[in-house]
C-alpha cells in the first residue's frame, strides 16, 4: 500500500499553501492524499476562507475546512486519490500520529491561532521535532507558485552521518521528482586554537578542514544517481548561516534531524531549529535514527 502525503488544514491561509504543496507532492510520488483537522476549538476564527465561503466566520464548520481543501487539492492536481479526517484533539499529536503511516506531512508556517508575525507556530515545530516521517514546513506565497519549483534546485546539508543518511536520500529523492538539481552543501569551520600568526602558516589548518569537509562531502555523494544533476560546495561558516544563505534560491532545504527513541521531549537539534524559523523557501525534516 502506498504510504499518503498527510497535510494538516485549518483553514488558514498557511495550511491552504500546504494543501498546495502536498497535492503536487503526492501527483509526483503517485501517492494519496490526507487532509486532516484537528482541534479543540468548536468555531473557525479566520476570515479568509468565510469569504470563500460566504458564511460569517462563526458559521465556518470543521467539515467546511476540509471539504474546501479537498476541492482546492483537486483543482490543483486532478486524478490524485483524497481522504478527509476531522478529529476532536490537540492537532500536534493527531499529526504526529497520522506521521507514523506517511511518506511525508506537509505543514504552513503557522495555524489559525498564530500570531501574525511568529516566525513559525507551535504545531508546526512541535511535529517537525516529533514526527518519524519527513516534515515539510511550507512558506506560504501570494501568487499561487507554491511548490511550483521556481529555482529548480533543492539544498540538502550533508552532516556526518554519510551516504546512510536519510536526509540525502530524500533529498536525492525530491530532486528526481522534480527534475531539480540537487545542492549538496557541507559546512566547515576552522577552530580558533588551531590558527596561527605565522604568516607562511596561516593558511594551513583552514586549508586541511575544508579538504576534510570536501571528503565528507564525496564520501556522502557517490551513490547518487546520474540522472540527478549534483553540485557540490562546501562553505566556511556555521551551519545555520551557510543553509540560510543557500535557501534563499531554492525551492526546498532538506536537513537532518537526530532523533534518539530512549530520550523525551523535541528532538531537533540548532541546526533544524535556526533554518524552520528563518529560512526563505520550505524546509524538509527528515528523522535520522540513532
Amino acid at each position: 500500500m502506498d504510504l499518503p502525503i498527510v497535510v494538516g488544514v485549518d483553514g488558514s491561509e498557511p495550511s491552504l499553501h500546504a494543501v498546495d504543496w502536498a497535492a503536487d507532492e503526492a501527483a509526483w510520488r503517485g501517492a494519496p492524499l490526507r487532509l486532516v483537522h484537528a482541534s479543540l476549538w468548536e468555531r473557525y476564527e479566520g476570515a479568509a476562507l468565510a469569504q470563500d465561503l460566504e458564511k460569517p466566520s462563526e458559521q465556518v464548520t470543521a467539515e467546511d475546512i476540509v471539504r474546501t481543501a479537498a476541492q482546492r487539492a483537486r483543482l490543483r492536481q486532478t486524478g490524485i486519490k483524497i481522504s478527509t479526517d476531522v478529529t476532536p484533539e490537540e492537532p500536534e499529536y493527531a499529526l504526529v500520529r497520522e506521521g507514523r503511516n506517511a511518506a511525508a506531512a506537509v505543514l504552513g508556517t503557522r495555524g489559525r491561532s498564530g500570531l501574525v508575525e511568529m516566525l513559525l507556530g507551535s504545531v508546526s515545530l512541535t511535529v517537525a521535532a516529533r514526527a518519524d516521517c519527513p516534515v515539510i514546513v511550507v512558506r506560504g506565497s501570494d501568487d499561487d507558485k507554491t511548490g511550483a519549483g521556481t529555482h529548480g534546485r533543492v539544498v540538502v546539508g550533508v552532516g556526518d552521518t554519510g551516504p546512510d543518511s536519510a536526509a540525502l536520500r530524500f533529498a536525492i529523492q525530491e530532486a528526481r521528482l522534480r527534475g531539480a538539481t540537487l545542492d549538496a552543501v557541507r559546512a566547515w569551520r576552522c577552530p580558533a586554537h588551531e590558527t596561527t600568526d605565522h604568516p607562511t602558516l596561516a593558511g594551513e589548518p583552514a586549508r586541511l578542514h575544508e579538504q576534510q569537509a570536501a571528503g565528507i562531502l564525496e564520501k556522502a555523494l557517490e551513490d547518487t544517481p546520474a540522472e540527478v544533476e549534483l553540485s557540490r560546495r562546501t562553505v566556511e561558516g556555521p551551519a545555520r548561516r551557510v543553509l540560510l544563505a543557500a535557501s534563499r534560491e531554492a525551492d526546498l532545504l532538506v536537513v537532518g534531524a537526530r532523533r534518539n527513541p530512549r530520550q523525551l521531549g523535541l528532538q531537533l537539534g540548532r541546526v533544524a531549529h535556526a533554518v524552520l524559523h528563518h529560512c526563505a523557501c520550505a524546509v524538509a525534516v527528515v528523522p535520522e535514527r540513532v
